[in-house]
């Protein structure tokens, strides 16, 4: 017997894609392109995560592994190419966001079903669905993490 739905209820299609897109891109995106940077001695990468990649829940295990995933290799890469570079140059640097809840089509089922229960108040929903893990009660638009990786001091 398995106590652990996901995992005995889960395919391994299923498994692999989510593994595939958001940890083995983000592993071979870095392993192309870190060792070029080292080259020049300038490199920037930020990868984005996920508050899952930091705190797990259930029912998620592919998504939760995948997130811990690249928590993980972004610490990776800062550490192997930290000394690459100068201050000269500008070194290179690894850095990964972990955001919470962001507006996407992949929570759509999550935000409906809390909805529902209240009388289809959505903004009731999603405070319910975040109340937990996310004090702000409200999810992230997309654009503002990218706004984010933008963010420039000049």
């Amino acid at each position: 017997m398995c106590d652990a739905y996901l995992l005995c209820n889960s395919d391994a299609a299923n498994w692999d894609a989510i593994i595939g897109v958001n940890l083995s891109g983000v592993f071979h995106t870095m392993r192309l392109a870190l060792p070029k940077m080292a080259d020049k001695g300038f490199g920037r990468v930020i990868n984005i995560a996920s508050v899952h990649g930091l705190v797990a829940s259930v029912n998620k295990a592919p998504y939760v592994a995948s997130k811990f995933g690249v928590v993980g290799m972004s610490k990776f890469g800062a550490l192997e190419y930290a000394a690459e570079g100068s201050r000269a140059s500008g070194g290179i640097t690894v850095n990964c966001f972990a955001p919470g809840w962001t507006e996407t089509t992949i929570i759509e089922p999550q935000v409906e079903a809390r909805a529902a229960e209240f009388g289809s108040d959505r903004d009731k929903g999603i405070a319910d669905l975040l109340k937990e893990k996310q004090s702000s009660l409200r999810t992230s638009d997309p654009s503002e993490i990218g706004a984010l990786a933008l963010w420039r001091t000049t």
